[in-house]
C-alpha cells in the first residue's frame, strides 16, 4: 500500500511538473507574440509614440490578440465559442478575422476598420494590412478558398484579394486593387483587375499606368465637342451652298 501511494505521488508530481512547464512555455510564447505585435506597430506607424499607446489604443493589435484565443479554441474544435470570441472582437474593433485563419508573427493591421480575413486565409510573418482590406473567397467552394500571403506582404487600403492562391513574399498590393490570381514574390500589383507592374524593382514592359489614367468622363466630353464642331462645320457649309 505504501509503495502504491509513493508511486501515485511520484506520478502526480511528474504530471504537475509537466503541466507547469507547458504553462510556462505558453506564457513565454504569448509574451513573445505580444512583444512582436507592439514592435510591428512601433516600426511601421510613426504615429505610435509608445509601447503603451500601441497596446491600449490600436484596434489591429486587439483584433490579433483576440484571434489567438479564438484560433486556439477553433483548433480544439470549440467552434461556437471560437466564433463568439471572434464576433466580440469584430464588435469592438471593426475587424473580422475568422477563427480558422492562420496569422503569422508581426502582423500589423493599420487603422483596421472593415478588414475581413476568411477562414482558410494564411498570412505570413511581418505582413501589413490597411483598412478595408478583404482576404476573401470567390464562391461557396469548400477547402482552400482564401488567399495565402507570404512573408512581408503589404496590402493597401481597400484592396480585395479573392481566391485560394498565393501572394509571394514581399509583394505589394496597391490601394483599391482587386486581385484575382497569384502575385509573384517582390512584385507590385495595381488596378481592377490587378496587373503586375513591377517585379524585383523593374517595371514590367506591358504595364498599365495607374497614376496617369485618363478621365473617361473628360474623354467622352471631348469626343462630343469634336462631333458638335464637325456638325456645325457641315451645317455652315450647307448654308453657304
Amino acid at each position: 500500500m505504501i509503495k502504491f501511494e509513493a508511486t501515485f505521488a511520484d506520478a502526480v508530481r511528474r504530471d504537475a511538473s509537466r503541466a507547469m512547464l507547458h504553462a510556462s512555455e505558453c506564457v513565454r510564447r504569448a509574451a513573445d507574440d505580444v512583444r512582436l505585435d507592439i514592435k510591428a506597430v512601433r516600426e511601421r506607424d510613426p504615429a505610435a509614440k509608445s509601447d503603451l499607446e500601441a497596446a491600449l489604443f490600436y484596434p489591429g493589435v486587439h483584433a490579433v490578440w483576440a484571434h489567438r484565443v479564438s484560433h486556439a479554441l477553433y483548433r480544439r474544435k470549440h467552434f461556437l465559442t471560437a466564433r463568439a470570441v471572434s464576433q466580440a472582437a469584430r464588435f469592438f474593433t471593426g475587424i473580422e478575422i475568422h477563427p480558422g485563419a492562420k496569422l503569422g508573427h508581426g502582423l500589423f493591421i493599420d487603422h483596421g476598420g472593415a478588414v475581413v480575413i476568411g477562414e482558410t486565409a494564411e498570412i505570413g510573418d511581418d505582413c501589413t494590412l490597411y483598412q478595408c482590406v478583404t482576404l476573401g473567397g470567390t464562391g461557396k467552394d469548400r477547402g482552400k478558398r482564401h488567399p495565402t500571403l507570404g512573408r512581408g506582404v503589404m496590402v493597401g487600403a481597400g484592396a480585395k484579394i479573392l481566391g485560394g492562391f498565393k501572394i509571394g513574399d514581399n509583394a505589394k498590393i496597391a490601394a483599391g486593387a482587386v486581385v484575382l490570381g497569384p502575385v509573384p514574390a517582390n512584385s507590385t500589383a495595381v488596378g481592377i483587375p490587378a496587373r503586375i507592374v513591377k517585379t524585383d524593382g523593374r517595371r514590367v514592359a506591358d504595364r498599365l499606368d495607374h497614376v496617369h489614367v485618363p478621365d473617361p468622363v473628360a474623354s467622352k466630353i471631348k469626343r462630343l465637342e469634336e462631333e458638335i464642331a464637325e456638325l456645325r462645320s457641315e451645317l455652315g457649309e450647307e448654308k453657304e451652298v
